[in-house]
């Protein structure tokens, strides 16, 4: 079974920054892309960020909304992924979900709140 958890969200004020944090079975976590998604009340869960796995040389790609703010990396000997925010805007608030897939299975966390407020 492949668990993923999330943590680092919280309250930031706008142009604040947070750091998330997933942490995930080893077993797939070094072979299998991840991902970061994020999703609002009344509306479907998007990408944010994706990180490949280092066979297919570890690029990461980014939601239009976030490039240059965010920055998703691994760090392969904690066996976690994380999502660098900068410059938060209040249109980031949202439950931020980690996701991956492995032998066509979904895996998601259980998703860390992401509050912008003043």
């Amino acid at each position: 079974q492949v668990q993923l958890v999330e943590s680092g969200g919280g309250v930031v004020q706008p142009g604040g920054s947070l750091r998330l944090s997933c942490a995930g079975s080893r077993n797939i976590f070094n072979i299998s892309a991840m991902e970061w998604w994020r999703q609002v009340p009344g509306k479907p869960r998007v990408l944010v960020a994706r990180i490949a796995s280092v066979e297919h040389g570890g690029l990461a790609i980014y939601a239009d909304s976030v490039k240059g703010r965010f920055t998703i990396s691994r760090d392969y000997a904690k066996n976690t992924v994380s999502l660098q925010m900068n410059s938060l805007k209040y249109e980031d608030a949202a439950v931020y979900y980690c996701k991956t897939e492995n032998s066509g299975i979904d895996y998601w966390g259980q998703g860390t709140q992401v509050t912008v407020s003043s």
